[in-house]
């Protein structure tokens, strides 16, 4: 029998943490601990990192891990790394869910960059108000413009201090058509920064953008180790081994 790893954290993830405790499947769900309140799931789990590579491993090692599925953020890539590396010691199969990144479509303006400090760059020298859509472990290269209005939106209230001032709304996703174009709208947003996340969950915001068309500057995925990599649950439950209907 299977005892599988979900290095989690996204939507998906917890669509799969259901789906596998449903059929029974022996799992351990992981949050790496970026988020004070974890949304509770139906497997056991545990929170906070494992000590990089070796320390991944030696977990898969001491808890009988058969399979990892990777089912973090599209950018946590240095999880993504040390997955692909720890299940290469320990011989463990590994596989990404992973949803499809956004493509552009007729009415949107995107300006595509490698990495956050390109979106940095990319913002126009003339004072904006900028809605930066990017987490809070990404912000520091926007203090290079510091002439521009920022709007973050974290799951959680900020700890520190930020590095420049900002309207911060403390809110948890999914959002929708209608309160992205609210919020932009009230707060007079010239701008979007986001990252290629792909998915339905962070969708609205670049809808909101398509409708007002304003320009989004659209930060691209980082660049992973080869990998299995699919882009629904029952395709990792066949993965495991189980044939599964997800119903509606």
């Amino acid at each position: 029998m299977p005892r599988a790893l979900i290095l989690g954290g996204t939507a998906d993830a917890s669509v799969l943490a259901a789906e596998i405790a449903r059929v029974r499947i022996d799992a351990v769900y992981s949050y790496g601990g970026r988020t004070r309140t974890p949304s509770d799931q139906p497997l056991p789990t545990r929170i906070g990192g494992f000590g990089g590579v070796s320390g991944l491993a030696d977990y898969i090692r001491g808890e009988g891990i058969t399979h990892v599925i990777d089912a973090t953020h599209p950018f946590a890539a240095e999880m993504s790394r040390h997955a692909v590396e720890a299940c290469a010691e320990t011989k463990t199969p590994l596989i990404a869910l992973e949803r499809a990144p956004w493509t552009k479509v007729p009415g949107d303006n995107w300006i595509e960059v490698a990495d956050v400090s390109a979106a940095a760059a990319a913002l126009p020298e003339a004072p904006a108000k900028v809605f930066l859509a990017i987490g809070r472990q990404h912000i520091a290269p926007f203090a290079t413009k510091p002439q521009h209005a920022y709007t973050l939106r974290f799951v959680d209230p900020p700890e520190a201090a930020l590095p420049f001032p900002a309207d911060v709304i403390v809110s948890r996703g999914p959002f929708t058509l209608d309160g992205e174009l609210e919020m932009v709208r009230a707060r007079g947003i010239a701008w979007i920064v986001a990252r290629n996340s792909g998915g339905d969950g962070a969708r609205a915001k670049i809808d909101a953008a398509r409708v007002l068309r304003l320009p989004v500057i659209m930060i691209a995925r980082p660049r992973l180790p080869e990998r299995m990599r699919v882009e629904s649950v029952a395709e990792i439950m066949q993965w495991l081994g189980h044939r599964t209907c997800l119903g509606a």
